[in-house]
């Protein structure tokens, strides 16, 4: 089993959708984060926003720690302060997914181009900012030479706040063409690689039907999801620290391993590693906690003898992933 770990590297200023004035405080402890992957042989991928990659600071870190090979940069787009500026500032519009498909094209054009220019290379690896993904935003990758795309949450619907539904996504690396985002077609020129989202309950498929009942109204109306997850019917865990504790995220690898899965894939987001700058961590004490819950999971993963790739790695080897094996419901 190979673990990857991205990290939507960005601007500190959670839930401020304004195009200029965002700090980048949080970038200074990336070396800190970076020291924490090197002791468990983890080489991460860094997703960027144009905050970060046409900060001198930032680049400074990032490109460092590119230079010395222990990390892959790609893109994470922030529709609200990626120009060009031509939509209303608005919450929908946060997401890539609502903007018209030209203006989506011109957004994420001027990302690559700032990332090529400040970083030396080309980045193949994206991920929408929330999630903001779509057929169209698809499209636009491919015209710019991605090879990557990771913004499916498995079994999460986020139409209430005006994005995609992937619920009915398994945690499972597929290829696609650009024309169609979701069959899985074993000649696609594209992969998706989404983040690992399961259950403490082995049987996925089953899982997710219930999930998916407890959407319903009537549902709701009695708490159904509330009452199957204290009687552990029904624990849906991301495999975020952000989200979890390492033991949840730990059983869940295991659950996963078990149903031979090849790859899976954490992620979280670098605001959160400081305190007071995301919705994660709130406090010190919560930072530290956060930390740990990351060094326990990467400390069983690494004594496991996973081994570490960045989304680039499933491109450049394809060995690694010779075929992406189904697996079990």
């Amino acid at each position: 089993m190979y673990l990857i770990v991205t990290i939507d590297t960005e601007e500190d200023n959670w839930g401020d959708y304004r195009p200029t004035g965002c700090t980048l405080e949080n970038i200074k402890r990336l070396p800190s984060l970076q020291g924490l992957f090197d002791a468990y042989d983890v080489k991460p991928t860094y997703l960027v926003t144009s905050a970060v990659a046409t900060n001198a600071m930032a680049v400074s870190i990032l490109k460092g720690i590119l230079k010395e090979g222990k990390c892959e940069i790609g893109s994470h787009c922030h529709p609200w302060n990626t120009p060009p500026f031509e939509e209303k500032n608005t919450i929908r519009n946060s997401m890539l997914c609502n903007l018209p498909a030209e203006l989506q094209y011109r957004k994420l054009e001027s990302l690559h181009n700032m990332i090529m220019q400040n970083f030396g290379i080309q980045p193949i690896s994206f991920r929408a900012g929330r999630w903001g993904y779509s057929q169209e935003v698809a499209n636009n990758l491919c015209k710019l030479g991605y090879r990557i795309e990771t913004s499916m949450t498995p079994f999460v619907d986020w139409k209430d706040d005006y994005g995609p539904d992937f619920s009915d996504i398994l945690p499972l690396p597929f290829k696609f063409f650009c024309e169609n985002v979701y069959p899985d077609t074993p000649d696609g020129a594209m992969l998706e690689v989404p983040v690992t989202i399961g259950f403490l309950q082995d049987n996925f498929s089953f899982c997710k039907r219930l999930l998916n009942l407890s959407r319903k109204n009537f549902a709701k109306k009695f708490h159904l999801m509330g009452c199957m997850y204290r009687l552990n019917l029904l624990n849906r865990v991301w495999l975020s620290p952000e989200f979890s504790n390492s033991g949840e995220m730990i059983k869940l690898t295991e659950i996963m391993a078990k149903k031979n899965y090849q790859v899976i894939h954490m992620t979280f987001h670098s605001p959160s590693l400081k305190a007071g700058l995301s919705p994660f961590v709130k406090s010190n004490d919560e930072e530290v906690q956060f930390l740990q819950r990351l060094k326990e999971f990467l400390a069983f993963t690494h004594d496991s003898g996973m081994t570490s790739i960045t989304l680039a790695d499933i491109v450049h080897s394809p060995h690694l992933l010779p075929n992406l094996m189904l697996p079990t419901a």
